[in-house]
């Protein structure tokens, strides 16, 4: 929620507000968090959420995307005339 240097939060009321939250937006097949089974634990929903879905990392080798082109070589020659 908010936290500041002078304005230390309530924690019982995060607490009660980030279950309520979980509660409510854990319930559809659709929604961005589901529940694991065990009590507490939630995830991501990558299966049935594109928003979820957006959220994950997806990690690719970098070179499979860079075409290797010929370097032309632009340094000068201090022996040629």
């Amino acid at each position: 929620m908010n936290r500041t240097f002078f304005v230390e939060p309530n924690y019982k009321d995060i607490h009660a507000y980030v279950q309520q939250f979980l509660l409510r937006n854990s319930k559809s097949p659709q929604s961005l968090i589901k529940s694991t089974g065990r009590r507490g634990y939630y995830r991501l929903n990558t299966e049935n959420s594109t928003d979820a879905r957006q959220l994950m990392l997806q990690f690719t080798d970098e070179q499979l995307f860079v075409e290797e082109k010929p370097r032309k070589d632009g340094s000068l020659s201090l022996f040629d005339l």
